[in-house]
């Protein structure tokens, strides 16, 4: 088994701001589950960034469980970025 394939971490995020105050973990795993992750979030058009270190920060999250307000200004990051890709999706 290839070693970055037994390895990689993802962890799927989701915001809305009317249900929450802040993003929530909807799913996280790794090896073949965050492989499965990625592949329906590009299937899905979602936008992925990679950033290992926060990966593994999110990841010791569980599923449902808010973004601790310690973890806000990188993740706003993250969606800051989505939202960039978004916008020139659309020009």
């Amino acid at each position: 088994m290839n070693n970055e394939f037994q390895y990689k971490k993802a962890v799927a995020l989701q915001y809305d701001q009317e249900k929450a105050p802040s993003p929530i973990v909807k799913a996280k795993g790794q090896g073949y589950l965050a492989e499965e992750i990625l592949k329906r979030a590009k299937e899905s058009g979602i936008p992925i960034q990679e950033d290992k270190s926060l990966v593994e920060v999110l990841s010791q999250l569980n599923i449902n469980e808010r973004i601790p307000e310690e973890l806000y200004q990188a993740v706003a990051e993250v969606f800051a970025y989505i939202y960039k890709v978004d916008q020139s999706k659309k020009k």
